[in-house]
């Protein structure tokens, strides 16, 4: 999952705490695997929280977690309004081959 936002420069002390708050209550959870909150080198104001999970059904499980409602929710409505879930449908590892991932999404018109 990744969450991008936009943090004004005499905030960014709190939000960089809330958002460590939100990222140690995510990473309790059940079917999480890594986590980082990362900040854009070319404009400090730019910041995106960026979780991987086993699968987005673990992650949205997550989401209903008493810590995660008090700490990580509140935060995450904040982020920038736009799609936050993604899917790897390609990987490499460092000198490796591309490996190519079948979707999850489901084919009918259900999603």
């Amino acid at each position: 999952m990744t969450n991008r936002f936009v943090v004004d420069v005499d905030v960014a002390d709190d939000f960089t705490e809330r958002a460590h708050a939100a990222l140690t209550a995510l990473a309790a959870c059940p079917g999480y695997l890594r986590g980082q909150l990362v900040r854009a080198l070319d404009d400090p104001r730019h910041w995106s929280l960026v979780t991987e999970w086993e699968s987005v059904g673990t992650y949205r499980r997550a989401l209903g977690a008493f810590e995660v409602k008090v700490s990580a929710v509140p935060l995450l409505a904040e982020s920038v309004d736009e799609p936050s879930a993604y899917e790897a449908l390609a990987t490499a590892a460092p000198g490796g081959a591309v490996v190519v991932a079948e979707s999850d999404r489901a084919a009918g018109p259900y999603r």
